[in-house]
Order: C-alpha cells, then sequence, then structure tokens
C-alpha cells in the first residue's frame, strides 16, 4: 500500500505540472489573439490571466474584452483558495476600475478581487459532479459606476485527475457454456465504467485482466469477453468455476485504479456419456401365473449425464422370438421393467435367456458413439397351479326359438393345464341367467333348453360358463357363451296400425281411400313379403276393391260414387293378411271405412249423420245445450204438477180393516149438523197443521191444543158430534 500511494502522489504532480505548463501557454497567445481582433473592433481591452500566482500580465492600451477559458483542477484541497484567472481592463489608468461576478457558483464557489480582477476557486470542486461553470464578468468606474466593459460570459471547466476507480456495475455476473466447448468460445463480455473525463488523458482508458480462473478462462482485455481457454472440459469432473475479472484506468499502467467482478461459470451437460448397466447378468424366476401386463424383473443402465441426456430407452434384441416379454421403461427411476406379453407355460417352457439394450433418447453429434449398452437377463419359470383353460375364449351357438325343452345347444370344453391333469367341473353363472333357461352337465359341459325361448322377446342369450378343478375348488376360469335364438315363423302379419279410412260422398270410383300396410314380429333371412285379399265372403263386395301396390302395401278402392250418410254411415272391410313363411302365417284385420262430407277439393267437413238436421250456423255442442235445457224444464214441470196433484188429493181409506180414530175433547156444545162454524172439517183432510191440527174458530187459542186419545175401530167410518166428544176415524 505504501508504495502504491507513492505511485498515485507523483501521478497527480505530474499532471498537475501539465495544466500549468498548458496555461501558460494559453496566456501567452493571448495578446497575439488580442491584437488580431483589436483592429476590428477599435476598442479597449481586458485580459483573463491563467492558473498561477507568479503569472505574468500582458495588456495593451485601446482595446476590448478578451477572454479565454479558465481551468480549474479538481478535487484541489490546499490551505489557500486557489487562484482560477485574473480579469483586467486598460480604458483606466488608475484604480477607479471595479470587477464583479455573476453566473453559477458566483460568490459561493467562485470569488474576485473587485480591484485586481482576480478569480479564485473557494471549494473543493468535483467534475464528476460539475464539469464546468459559466459566468459573467462585468468592470464598472468605481466613481461614477458606469460600465467601463460590455458585459461578457466565459466558462470556468473544472479539469479532470484519476480519482475514480472503474465500477462493474451488473456484477456479480452468471453465465453458462457447454461442457466440451472449442478453446475461444465466447462465454460472457462484462462491463465496467469509470466516472473519470474519457477525453482527457487515460484516466478513463480501462484495461481488462483476469485474476482468478486460469488456465480455464481467459479475457480480452479491450472488450472483456471472457472466453475458454481450456481444451475438453468436463462437466462430470468439475461443473461450477468462479472467475475473478479486473478492470484497470490509466490504460493499465502503473498508478491507474481498479476495479474487480466476479462471474460465476457453470458447464452446461451434453450427451457425451453412454449408459452402463450396473451389471453385465441379471436373473430372475418368474411364476408361470403371472399376470399379464405386471411386473416380472428390473433392469437399470447409470448415465453420468443429467436430463434429458440421461435418459434411455430398454429394448430386448435377442432371445425373445415368441414375443412372450417386453421391457418398458419407467420414466421417473429410468429402470427397464420386464413384463409378460404372453402367458407363461411351465409345462411347455422353462427358461429364457434374453439380451436387452439399453440407448440413450438424445444423441450428441461432437460425441463418439455408439451411446447404448446390452446385459443378459436369464429368467427361470417357476411352476404353479394354473385353473382350466377353456378351449375358446368365447362359444357362439344357435338355437330355434321353437326347440324343444332339454334340447342340446352345445357343448363348452376345458382342461387342467397342470401335468397333474385334474378332472373338471362345469357351472352357470345365475347371474347371468336369471331366469334359468339353460342348464349345463357338470361332467361334459353340456347345455341344453331348461325353457322354451321366443325370439321376439329376447334374440340373444348371454351367460357365463365356469370351470372348476375337482382337486382345488379356487382354481375356476369362466367363459362367455353367447346363444343366438333362431326365428321361425309363428307370428302371423297384422296391419301396421289401427286404420280409420274416410270416404267422400261425391268421391269418384276407384278413387284410392286408404293404403294399407302390414308388419311381421318374425325376421326371415329372405325378408318379408305379405299377400293381401279380401275375405271370401266379400270377393264380391260391391262397394270396395283393393290393389296391390308391390311394395307390400295395398289400397283400398271405392267401386261407386253413390254412397250417403243417410243410407250407411259407416263400412267394415276385412281383408286377410298372409306371410311368405315356412309354414305361413296369416291374420284377419278389419278396416273401417267412415262416409264423410267433403268440400269440392275432396277435403273431409262431416262425418256424422246427424250433420243434415242441424240448422244452418248451430254447432252439435250448441243443439245438445239447448236440448239439456228443455228436458230440465221438462223435469220441473212434472215435480210441480205432482206436488200438486199430492197436496190436494183427499183422504181416503183404503183398507176397511186398518182404522183408527182420534177423539178430541173439548167443553163446547156442538151445534149439530147446521153448526159449520164450530169446527172446520178440512182439518181432517189437511195434516200440515201444527201436529197435523188446525186451529178452531170458535175455541180460543190456549184452548185449541188438548191432549188426544187415539181409539181403534174397525169396519166404520163416521163423524160424530155428540155430547162435546168429536170422533174421527183415519186410516192407519
Amino acid at each position: 500500500m505504501p508504495k502504491r500511494s507513492q505511485e498515485m502522489l507523483m501521478d497527480l504532480w505530474l499532471s498537475l505540472l501539465l495544466v500549468w505548463i498548458t496555461c501558460v501557454l494559453s496566456v501567452s497567445m493571448t495578446p497575439i489573439i488580442g491584437q488580431s481582433k483589436s483592429t476590428q473592433t477599435g476598442g479597449s481591452a481586458v485580459v483573463a490571466s491563467g492558473v498561477g500566482e507568479g503569472q505574468r500580465l500582458l495588456s495593451r492600451a485601446k482595446r476590448g474584452w478578451v477572454w479565454n477559458q479558465m481551468f480549474v483542477l479538481e478535487e484541489f484541497s490546499g490551505p489557500d483558495p486557489i487562484l482560477v484567472g485574473r480579469l483586467h481592463t486598460d480604458k483606466v489608468e488608475n484604480d477607479t476600475a471595479r470587477y464583479s461576478l455573476s453566473g453559477e457558483g458566483a460568490g459561493t464557489i467562485f470569488a474576485i478581487n473587485e480591484k485586481t480582477g482576480d478569480i479564485h476557486a473557494m471549494k473543493r470542486l468535483d467534475r464528476e459532479e460539475k464539469a464546468e461553470y459559466t459566468l459573467t464578468a462585468k468592470v464598472t468606474n468605481a466613481i461614477t459606476g458606469q460600465l467601463l466593459e460590455p458585459m461578457t460570459e466565459f466558462i470556468i471547466k473544472v479539469q479532470d485527475i484519476n480519482d475514480n476507480a472503474p465500477k462493474f456495475t451488473e456484477g456479480p455476473y452468471h453465465a453458462a457454456v457447454e461442457e466440451m466447448s472449442a478453446v475461444g468460445t465466447s462465454v460472457i463480455t462484462v462491463t465496467a465504467t469509470d466516472a473519470d473525463d474519457p477525453v482527457y488523458g487515460n484516466s478513463a482508458k480501462l484495461v481488462y485482466s483476469i485474476l482468478e480462473g486460469q488456465p480455464y478462462f481467459s479475457v480480452d482485455p479491450n472488450s472483456a469477453t471472457i472466453r475458454i481457454a481450456l481444451h475438453g472440459m468436463d462437466r462430470e469432473m468439475r461443473e461450477d468455476y468462479q472467475v475473478v475479472i479486473q478492470a484497470k484506468d490509466m490504460g493499465g499502467h502503473m498508478g491507474g485504479l481498479s476495479g474487480t467482478t466476479t462471474v460465476s461459470i457453470t458447464l452446461q451437460d451434453i450427451n457425451d456419456n453412454p449408459p452402463k448397466f450396473s451389471k453385465s447378468l441379471y436373473e430372475f424366476v418368474i411364476p408361470e401365473d403371472l399376470p399379464l401386463g405386471k411386473e416380472g424383473g428390473k433392469v437399470k443402465a447409470n448415465d453420468r449425464d443429467i436430463g434429458e441426456n440421461a435418459k434411455s430407452t430398454y429394448s430386448i434384441i435377442e432371445g425373445d422370438d415368441q414375443g412372450v416379454f417386453e421391457i418398458i421403461t419407467n420414466a421417473t427411476t429410468q429402470e427397464g421393467i420386464l413384463q409378460l406379453r404372453k402367458p407363461l407355460d411351465y409345462e411347455s417352457k422353462r427358461n429364457y435367456t434374453l439380451k436387452v439394450e439399453a440407448t440413450n433418447i438424445r444423441s450428441e453429434p461432437r460425441s463418439n458413439g455408439p451411446f447404448k449398452d446390452t446385459a443378459t437377463v436369464k429368467i427361470v419359470v417357476e411352476d404353479s397351479d394354473e385353473p382350466p383353460v377353456f378351449s375358446k375364449p368365447m362359444y357362439l351357438l344357435e338355437v330355434d326359438e321353437n326347440a324343444p325343452i332339454n334340447k342340446i345347444i352345445g357343448t363348452v370344453t376345458a382342461r387342467d393345464p397342470d401335468a397333474t391333469g385334474s378332472p373338471i367341473r362345469y357351472f352357470i353363472d345365475r347371474h347371468t341367467d336369471l331366469e334359468r333357461q339353460f342348464n349345463i352337465n357338470v361332467d361334459n359341459g353340456r347345455i341344453t333348453l331348461a325353457k322354451p325361448l321366443d325370439r321376439e322377446t329376447d334374440m340373444w342369450h348371454n351367460i357365463t360358463v365356469t370351470a372348476t378343478e375337482v382337486r382345488n375348488h379356487s382354481q375356476i376360469s369362466r367363459a362367455v357363451v353367447a346363444i343366438r335364438v333362431m326365428d321361425i315363423n309363428d307370428n302371423a302379419p297384422e296391419f301396421a296400425t289401427e286404420y280409420e279410412a274416410f270416404l267422400c260422398e261425391n268421391g269418384k270410383p276407384g278413387q284410392v281411400i286408404q293404403t294399407v300396410s302390414a308388419v311381421d314380429k318374425d325376421d326371415p333371412i329372405q325378408g318379408h313379403y305379405f299377400d293381401y285379399r279380401l275375405v271370401p265372403e266379400m270377393l264380391n263386395n260391391p262397394n270396395f276393391t283393393i290393389k296391390n301396390n308391390q311394395d307390400n302395401s295395398i289400397s283400398v278402392l271405392a267401386k261407386h260414387d253413390t254412397f250417403r250418410r243417410q243410407k250407411q254411415e259407416m263400412y267394415f272391410l276385412p281383408i286377410i293378411v298372409t306371410d311368405n313363411g315356412n309354414p305361413p302365417m296369416s291374420s284377419t284385420n278389419t278396416l273401417t271405412i267412415r262416409v264423410c262430407g267433403c268440400s269440392k277439393d275432396g277435403i273431409v267437413q262431416s262425418c256424422n249423420v246427424e250433420a243434415y238436421v242441424l240448422p244452418i250456423g248451430l254447432s252439435m255442442g250448441a243443439l245438445i245445450a239447448i236440448l239439456a235445457c228443455i228436458i230440465l224444464l221438462l223435469v220441473i214441470v212434472v215435480l210441480f204438477v205432482t206436488l200438486r196433484r199430492h197436496k190436494n188429493e183427499p183422504l181416503i181409506i183404503k183398507d176397511d180393516e186398518d182404522v183408527r180414530e182420534n177423539i178430541i175433547r173439548y167443553d163446547d156444545e156442538g151445534g149439530g149438523e147446521e153448526d159449520t162454524e164450530a169446527f172446520d172439517i178440512a182439518t181432517l183432510q189437511n195434516p200440515d197443521g201444527i201436529n197435523g191440527y188446525l186451529p178452531r174458530k170458535d175455541i180460543k187459542p190456549d184452548l185449541q191444543f188438548m191432549p188426544r186419545k187415539l181409539v181403534f175401530k174397525k169396519k166404520k167410518k163416521t163423524v160424530n158430534n155428540k155430547g162435546g166428544h168429536l170422533f174421527v176415524n183415519f186410516l192407519e
């Protein structure tokens, strides 16, 4: 460090000396420049002097302002203010001139002696903060205050010194380059900056060098590009590197300032390593009953590369001519999983020797192959108690729908593949034959019919048959048996729908009334063909005939045009439909034909006979309503008449043997037969009064209701009025 400080101090003094010499030369040339300008302006001159206390002042009379740029060194820190320059005018001979400054930093950074014009820097300046200052000089007469010269601007520039070290503003850096890259391959370019003046001197001229990272990397001294410097850099040997780069100003010469940064460089993987099996021979014992697709063993080839470059695929290249095995790759563990594609059979083959190959998925042109490896896999098949094996995985049987009970439909067979050869028993899984339509012989697997079949109900029956070893009931196999019910002609054809035809009264002979088609539930192989004919008693039918349309349909035609609703409103036409089965089946279907009134265009308007008796403009609903009202009125009249007749009917004793007598007691003496006021005979005829009595006209109201006594007599109907006792005979 002391040596470094001495070098910096010496560089500083050299810089000051160069500045001082430059300023002296500049001031020495000023009178000459002023003289050339005075011939044009004819004014007085003011001379601005440069740096230095002992600088010689040159002036000439009758000259105007002459100014130059003034310079001051940055970072000057002497005990006294530093003299920047001097202003002077020769328009006055005495000391009456007064100098003043205005502008940037006037009075704070820069101060002027108003009598001598000397300008001093009062503070230490930093060029990196402000490189120049613009000020205005003014000279006035101290007595009159008038301007002696026009106000003039001038610039004070801050001269740079090497006081800023280079900096890497973006560091630390991270970079990556592929392994095995050629020497000179660019890795990354770093950049340093220097705050010093790049124009003046070499303070900002940078040179780069590498402090750490040799011999693997190098750096270009001017562009700062880091490059590969060593051949064959292998990531598998070393992956990460730390490189220290230095930037030094002053062109890298002694006394320059420097800065450093760190660059972390990672080697990227390429596929330069082949896969390698951990061992050359693998041995596995696999039971013969191992399910297909299940794991039988694992192999693995390791790869020193990483990522996609380390991925491999496995394949069987020898020893599996029958395609019994397959090997797949586990993408997560990069292992080869050995599986079965076909079942193993201990009785037929007990050993296998396979050759397995592992190959990289990606290849690298810059690396020498091959990127593969092989290993041998020996497999020993272990004997297992296997379940029975059906001769077919699925059976297809056929049976006619009219087949008799116990008819043999077909036979299924299974065997025990083991050397012991256990007998087999057969059963039907009743979950697949809920209606128990089939049976099976447990010993020979013969399937028979248990219930009648109907193809039109179920065309297919899928049942499951199980085969079980007699010696080991846990060994069970299953097979699907599909039974197809074959069709026979057991269904007669019939009309496709319930037809109802309409015939216009004004129709023409030969007019098509209705097109009729038929359907048949049977499904013959040759297809359906239907024959239509009228019943024998309708062959000479004078009203209708049929016509075959040659497409399994017929048209019903009218024979004349004299159909009238008043004569016959509805006709029934029986038609026999016969199919082409063996034996043929037929059915008689009746077509209903209604006679209707139609418009001139043949559009049906009304098919009821009542339409002829309806008044014009009166609908059937209105007529029914009117008729209902009339019936209701008639019922009311009949009831009214009946009630009136019942009310006015005199009391008649129909049975002389059944007579009852009411005795009414009162204290008034009757007037005999001539007394018509004493009692109203209508009372006896009208029982609608209170308790069956009407009030007396000649008795007080409080005496009208008296206790009565019923007297029953026979064979006599009289009304007596004797001695205050009234005897009345009533029918029971």
